[in-house]
């Protein structure tokens, strides 16, 4: 029997925010769809801010990619095609909103991306179309670390010091 009605509950929220604590990533997702053959991919993606996603785009299999804040502060990172910082976009929360912060993005998949979290217990809302592929979902970019590299951390950190500078 088909599911009527879904609510997203505070006690959901605080246990996507502890699952992304533990992990090993600093993320924890929780998918809306059903599967991944479903028209449209909607998932909350619960991030830490010591978590990491190496820099991607979306052009292999080119659909645009929203994400919302539901919860917390994110950086949006935005690169050329030799690693370069092109642009960052602060995006949160009710209580971050201001002139210069805004609730949410949508992306175009040839824009080389990552997401930091600026704030603890931050969670995204994403939705893209489908069906997902996983062997075509991401591009990872050449010029930064891996995930698990050791890498990752210091790059991490180099990211998060340009955020003071941004507009």
């Amino acid at each position: 029997m088909e599911e009527k009605l879904k609510v997203f509950s505070n006690s959901m929220a605080l246990h996507l925010n502890g699952s992304a604590n533990i992990s090993t990533r600093g993320r924890s997702s929780f998918n809306l769809h059903k599967s991944f053959s479903d028209p449209s991919q909607r998932l909350f993606n619960a991030i830490s801010m010591s978590s990491y996603i190496q820099p991607h785009r979306h052009s292999l299999d080119p659909k645009n990619e929203t994400l919302l804040a539901i919860k917390g502060l994110f950086a949006l990172f935005i690169f050329d095609d030799v690693g370069d910082v092109s642009q960052i976009i602060r995006f949160g929360s009710e209580k971050y909103l201001n002139d210069s912060t805004g609730m949410g993005v949508e992306l175009h998949p040839d824009l080389w991306h990552t997401v930091v979290a600026l704030a603890d217990e931050s969670i995204l809302f994403e939705c893209k179309p489908g069906p997902f592929d996983s062997l075509l979902a991401k591009e990872l970019a050449p010029w930064a670390p891996k995930e698990d590299s050791a890498g990752a951390l210091s790059y991490l950190k180099a990211l998060r010091s340009l955020i003071h500078f941004a507009a």
